[in-house]
């Protein structure tokens, strides 16, 4: 991931550094949990602990130039590995395992670590997403279907429900994180031919990991599953941008994004406050559905395995990491300094479309009053029609109509804003009903 969209602490755990560590921190714990099985000497173990050389820019390099020798990266760190230490002790480094058992589990602590950074993001976009909620709840706007006017809602209302949205994200993210905590060191093609299924779970519960049943490689759906996690995190921050995006509009200036005192808009144009954060979370969205095609096209391998989805990994897993970090976090910036005018909204919502919005309660007020549905539609069809021609408000159109059976009052209460909004807050006391899980 370029440095630009890639979070320090999401790039840090996927360096090279990082991933040679974790590396060798299992083979440490098989030869320690060999030790403990009777089948190497504790003495082994301990010196090999004692004696495993630094992950360092130095190590890395190391194992870059074995590497152009071997061809195989792991075997190419088994290599220097064992030169570090060096002696007869470091013979039972990576005793009994094949690549794949270090590689997927180191991968899965990885991916551990990562979910966590996720899932706190999500709860920070979640706060402010409820902060926001509650501070606007009864601040009217106009809910829009097709781009239109439909009826009054709030935007506490819209808030909350992307608040909701992204909680279920966050749901997701941790039944990923589930489901990507596991590890495996059963051998060639999983059948523990040259390894005691007590060394795997001596590991696995050492790393936080439960040990699961595999073939040579633990299985990519559950990797898949991560990346859906990520993508979907991804789609609900366009929503919420595409949104702020559409109400930042010069023809509505309902919001707008937060402007530095030193931002420029444009290069050309001083007036310009364009929602550049949003358009460029809605970008980045797209980048992130992409990873999952890719993840899930790595599932299906052949036999035991092959190795197909292993470059793939090596791109998607820490850029779909980074990205939907950069996300979450930016999203999160992006509601908390979002400029809303609630003023410009309710203006148009009851001025710009001359109370149109409230033709649903015109027409169930004339169908209560004794009119047949259809002809109380066709009616109120007409005169919503008639006022948006001749720019003349609604409710003054209707008052005019001899076919509308409502008199002043009638006419008031199906105008009444608050009776239409007395529901909206709903939503937000779903807010409280949120899982802050573990």
């Amino acid at each position: 991931m370029i440095p630009r969209y890639a979070p320090a602490d999401a790039a840090g755990l996927f360096s090279d550094e990082a991933r040679l560590a974790r590396w060798l921190e299992v083979e440490l714990l098989v030869v320690e949990a060999l030790a403990d099985a009777g089948v190497a000497p504790s003495s082994a173990a301990e010196a090999v602990r004692v004696r495993a050389p630094k992950v360092d820019a130095a190590l890395v390099a190391a194992v870059a130039e074995r590497e152009r020798v071997t061809d195989h990266d792991v075997a190419a760190f088994v290599d220097v590995v064992q030169e570090r230490i060096g002696g007869p002790d470091a013979s039972w480094v990576h005793f009994g395992l094949t690549s794949s058992d270090v590689v997927d589990t180191a991968l899965s602590v990885a991916l551990v670590q990562a979910s966590d950074l996720l899932i706190e993001a999500a709860d920070r976009l979640i706060g402010a997403l409820a902060a926001r909620a509650r501070e606007l709840e009864h601040a009217p706007v106009a809910g829009r279907t097709h781009g239109m006017h439909a009826e009054p809602t709030t935007f506490g209302a819209k808030f909350a429900l992307f608040a909701l949205q992204v909680d279920r994200d966050r749901q997701r993210l941790v039944s990923a994180r589930r489901r990507v905590a596991v590890g495996k060191l059963s051998g060639a093609v999983g059948t523990y031919s040259n390894i005691d299924p007590g060394i795997e779970d001596a590991v696995c519960r050492a790393l936080g990991l439960d040990p699961v049943p595999a073939t040579q490689v633990i299985s990519r759906d559950r990797h898949a599953e991560y990346l859906y996690a990520c993508a979907a995190v991804g789609t609900t921050v366009e929503s919420i941008a595409t949104e702020v995006r559409h109400l930042s509009r010069t023809e509505l200036g309902e919001v707008e994004e937060a402007f530095g005192t030193q931002q420029k808009g444009s290069s050309a144009m001083p007036h310009k406050r364009n929602p550049v954060l949003s358009e460029r979370l809605c970008g980045l969205a797209r980048v992130l559905r992409g990873y999952l095609v890719t993840g899930l096209e790595d599932v299906a391998l052949w036999h035991e395995r092959d190795i197909s989805h292993s470059s793939v990994e090596r791109i998607v897993l820490p850029d779909a990491t980074a990205l939907t970090l950069y996300l979450l976090r930016r999203a999160a910036d992006l509601v908390s300094g979002l400029v809303v005018h609630a003023d410009r909204a309710l203006d148009n919502l009851l001025e710009r479309s001359f109370g149109l919005v409230f033709s649903q309660s015109v027409l169930l007020a004339m169908v209560a009053a004794g009119t047949g549905r259809d002809e109380a539609y066709r009616i109120v069809q007409r005169d919503a029609r008639a006022a948006w021609e001749t720019r003349r408000p609604f409710r003054a159109v209707l008052a005019e109509d001899d076919e509308v059976p409502l008199d002043e009052g009638a006419l008031g209460r199906a105008f009444d804003l608050s009776h239409l909004l007395r529901h909206a807050g709903l939503a937000l006391r779903a807010l409280d009903e949120i899982d802050p899980g573990p």
